[in-house]
C-alpha cells in the first residue's frame, strides 16, 4: 500500500537520490513517471520501476532494458559525487530556488501524436552549473530562439534584442546552439547581463563543442542547466524534450528566423499551448529561414509580431512598465500646419511666384483668408515675399549667395533647386 503523498518527505537525501536514479531510468518529462512520483513519491516510484510494476507497457520495456545490472543507490551516489567535483548541484521542487513556472507543464496538452507528446510533464530535478539561484535567475527572463543556420539579418536582430534585454535586467535564455541561440547568449554576455543555457545533455559536456568557450563564460557569469545528469549524451530526441523547459521557465519567448520545420517552431508551439507571450520576428519573404516565423504569424492568433526590443519589452513587461511608440515617418515643418495654411502652401507654385489672388483661386479660399495664412507662412519661413508675389524659399547656397539663375531683383530663374524648395517646406 503506497504512502499518501502528504506524508512523504520531498527534498530529503532519499528523495534527491531517487530523482537522480529516475533520470537514468526514463527520459525527463515522462507522463507516467511524473504521475507516479506525484502519487507515490520518488523513492517508491524507483522501486516500482525496478520490479516492473509500471502501468505503461512501452515505458516498462524501456525501463527494464535500462535497469539491467542497475543499482539505483550506487548510481545516484556516483552521479552526485561527479556533479560535486564538477561544481554542479541538483535542484528539486522542494528547494527554494526551484523555478515555479515549469510546474505549468503539469497541464500541458499538445495536439501532436506520438512520442513527442509523451515527455511533456515538469522536470523531476534540474542540474545546475553556476552560482546564481535558479528560480530568481528565471523570474524575469525571456527566451530567444531560432535557426542554427542563421543569416546576418537574424544575428543582428537577435543581438539587438538580447543585448537590450540584458542591459535592462532581464535574463536571456536559449539553448546554446549555433546561430540564433549563440547570438543571444553572446549579446547578453557583452551587455554584462545574465544568460541561461538550457542543455539537452549533461552540464559537464555542453553541446555543440564549437561553443565550448561561450559555455565556460556562461558557467562563470550565468547558468548552465539540464534535466539530464552529468555524463548524459546530447541525443537528437532530447533537444525536443528540452524545448518544453525553455518555453515554460520564461516569461515569454522570441523566435528570430526558423525554417518551416525546426526545433524553434516546436518550442513556440509549446509557448502557445502554455498561453505565454509568443513573439515572432518577421523576415524577408524570400528567405527560407523565415518561413516558419511567417507561418506562425499566419496560423496562430496568439502569436505577436515584434520588430525590435521596444515591442518585446512592451509584451513581457508589467502593465504600463514599457511603452513601444508607433513608428513614424520623418517629420516636416508643414505637418503642424492647419488645413487652410496647408492649402495655401500647396497652391504656391514650385517655380516662380504667384499673387495672393492667384493663390486664393488655386486654394479655393477667400482672399482675406489667404492673406492671413501667407503672413503666418512667411513668419514660419515656408514662403517668401517677392516683388511679383509669394514663392517658396530659395535653397541657400554654400556661400550664402543667391543660387545661379536668380535675378538681382529677386525674380527666380530656372534654378534646378527650385522644386526642392517645396520638398524642404513639406
Amino acid at each position: 500500500m503506497s504512502t499518501p503523498r502528504s506524508r512523504l518527505a520531498p527534498g530529503t537525501d532519499a528523495d534527491r537520490a531517487a530523482r537522480v536514479a529516475l533520470t537514468w531510468l526514463a527520459e525527463p518529462g515522462n507522463r507516467t513517471v511524473w504521475s507516479m512520483v506525484e502519487t507515490h513519491g520518488a523513492p517508491e516510484t524507483v522501486e516500482r520501476l525496478m520490479r516492473g510494476a509500471i502501468p505503461d507497457g512501452a515505458l516498462q520495456a524501456s525501463v527494464l532494458a535500462r535497469a539491467t545490472d542497475f543499482d539505483p543507490g550506487r548510481m545516484a551516489a556516483e552521479t552526485l559525487h561527479r556533479a560535486d567535483q564538477l561544481g554542479a548541484r541538483i535542484v528539486v521542487p522542494a528547494d527554494d530556488e526551484w523555478p515555479r513556472r515549469v510546474d505549468s507543464l503539469a497541464v500541458l496538452e499538445l495536439d501532436t501524436p506520438g512520442l513527442i507528446n509523451v515527455n511533456v510533464r515538469p522536470p523531476l530535478c534540474i542540474w545546475v552549473r553556476g552560482s546564481w539561484p535558479l528560480g530568481p535567475a528565471l523570474e524575469r527572463s525571456v527566451a530567444v530562439v531560432g535557426a542554427r543556420a542563421a543569416t546576418g539579418y537574424g544575428k543582428q536582430v537577435t543581438g539587438d534584442i538580447a543585448y537590450g534585454l540584458a542591459e535592462r535586467g532581464w535574463t536571456v535564455v536559449s539553448g546554446g546552439a549555433f546561430g540564433i541561440d549563440a547570438a543571444a547568449h553572446r549579446a547578453a554576455l557583452a551587455a554584462g547581463g545574465l544568460t541561461v543555457a538550457v542543455l539537452a545533455c549533461g552540464v559537464d559536456r555542453p553541446y555543440p563543442a564549437g561553443n565550448a568557450a561561450m559555455f565556460e563564460r556562461i558557467a562563470e557569469t550565468g547558468l548552465l542547466i539540464s534535466e539530464w545528469p552529468p555524463g548524459a549524451e546530447p541525443l537528437r530526441h532530447r533537444f525536443l524534450i528540452r524545448n518544453r523547459v525553455i518555453a515554460a521557465a520564461t516569461t515569454g519567448t522570441v523566435v528570430v528566423e526558423a525554417a518551416a520545420r525546426s526545433g524553434a517552431i516546436q518550442t513556440m508551439n509549446r509557448v502557445l499551448a502554455l498561453r505565454r507571450p509568443a513573439m515572432v520576428v518577421p523576415g524577408p519573404v524570400t528567405s527560407a529561414m523565415s518561413v516558419g516565423c511567417h507561418e506562425l504569424l499566419r496560423g496562430n492568433p496568439g502569436a505577436t509580431l515584434v520588430t525590435g526590443l521596444p515591442q518585446v519589452l512592451e509584451t513581457v513587461g508589467r502593465m504600463g512598465e514599457y511603452y513601444a511608440e508607433a513608428p513614424r515617418g520623418p517629420e516636416h515643418r508643414r505637418d503642424a500646419l492647419d488645413e487652410e495654411s496647408a492649402l495655401v502652401l500647396e497652391a504656391v507654385p514650385p517655380k516662380g511666384a504667384a499673387r495672393p489672388e492667384e493663390l486664393a483661386t488655386r486654394a479655393g479660399l477667400a482672399l482675406r483668408t489667404v492673406l492671413r495664412r501667407l503672413s503666418l507662412l512667411e513668419l514660419s519661413g515656408l514662403v517668401e515675399r517677392r516683388d511679383d508675389g509669394f514663392a517658396l524659399p530659395r535653397p541657400a547656397s554654400p556661400s550664402g549667395d543667391s543660387p545661379p539663375g536668380a535675378s538681382p531683383g529677386g525674380s527666380p530663374g530656372a534654378s534646378p533647386g527650385a522644386s526642392s524648395g517645396r520638398e524642404a517646406a513639406r
